[in-house]
């Protein structure tokens, strides 16, 4: 592993455990051994290093759901929908520092003032909503899906499982524990109009 992506997985746990505020270039370069220096040869600032790991937890979430739409492409589009519900859960536990910055306040406040970040964050939630709607229309076209408006719905469904998603996140509520209703509300979601 090279420094520069040493440095970013450190970056990655720490923004994700301590926030962008709590975290220390100091603490940076202690866990990485790179000096506070060579962090930002590789970095201009720390808002810029944040901005690297955001952009690393787009294109390494994005990869997982890429390779997981190639496994289920013979699927009814109820099904698709249902396994992608299903790997967003998976996923928000085995990738939970990904998580973790994609949940905290900061990222959307940073959103407001600069333009890269918001671009990062439309384009992870745009990407998202968009392997939803991929189902939901798959299921409108074979008939296992009734519903009017395929965005609408797939927003809806992907707030809804995203919510669900924080809770665990932040330990308050165990989304194992919701799995089943999850999957009857979203089955319901998609079937209004049968």
């Amino acid at each position: 592993m090279s420094k520069r992506n040493a440095i970013l997985a450190s970056a990655t746990r720490l923004f994700s455990r301590n926030g962008f505020q709590g975290t220390a270039m100091a603490e940076l370069s202690a866990i990485t051994g790179a000096a506070t220096g060579t962090i930002f040869h590789h970095f201009k600032n720390k808002e810029d290093l944040f901005l690297h790991v955001l952009k690393e937890v787009k294109e390494s979430i994005l990869d997982q759901f890429d390779r997981h739409r190639q496994t289920c492409r013979d699927q009814k589009g109820i099904e698709m929908v249902e396994g992608v519900v299903a790997f967003y859960l998976h996923l928000a536990g085995t990738m939970e520092d990904q998580f973790l910055i994609l949940h905290r306040h900061y990222p959307y406040q940073m959103a407001e003032t600069s333009p890269v970040c918001r671009s990062l964050l439309e384009s992870i939630y745009t990407c998202l909503l968009d392997i939803f709607e991929e189902g939901i229309q798959k299921g409108i076209q074979d008939g296992s899906v009734a519903v009017v408006s395929p965005r609408k719905t797939a927003m809806v469904l992907f707030a809804m499982v995203d919510g669900i998603v924080r809770l665990n996140t932040y330990r308050v509520y165990d989304a194992g524990t919701l799995y089943d209703s999850l999957m009857v509300a979203c089955r319901r979601l998609l079937t209004e109009g049968r």
